[in-house]
């Protein structure tokens, strides 16, 4: 089993920064790739990035490039996701997720490839 916890949401004025951490707690935890999802009410579920278990390999959705990094701490078993450049559209709840085998699936896009999730953590972008 594999838990996550998110923290570091809030409230953002556009342009600025925001970084969000993933803690991932169980067994082998540092070894797990870890995708970052947001969601707003009433759509659905939308890709940020992934990073795989060492942390040289990253991917980002069009929207965030460039924008977004993934980074992550093993030693401390934390994933972050730092924000830049923020925007309104940026608004949303941010989630981390990791897969049963801990390995960036086929399609990562693909919530439901994802089979352990965080709570979630709001982030307002404020215009």
């Amino acid at each position: 089993q594999v838990q996550l916890a998110e923290s570091g949401g809030g409230l953002v004025q556009t342009g600025g920064s925001l970084r969000l951490s993933c803690a991932v707690s169980g067994r082998a935890s540092k070894f797990y790739a870890v995708g970052w999802f947001r969601q707003v009410p009433g759509k659905e579920r939308e890709f940020v990035g992934v990073i795989n278990s060492s942390g040289d390999n990253a991917y980002y959705a069009d929207s965030v490039k460039g924008r977004f990094t993934i980074s992550r701490d093993n030693a401390r078993n934390t994933v972050y996701l730092q924000m830049n450049s923020l925007k309104p559209e940026d608004t949303a709840v941010y989630s981390c997720a990791t897969t049963a085998n801990g390995y960036i699936p086929a399609t990562p896009r693909d919530p439901s490839q994802y089979h352990y999730w965080g709570q979630g953590t709001q982030v307002t972008v404020s215009s």
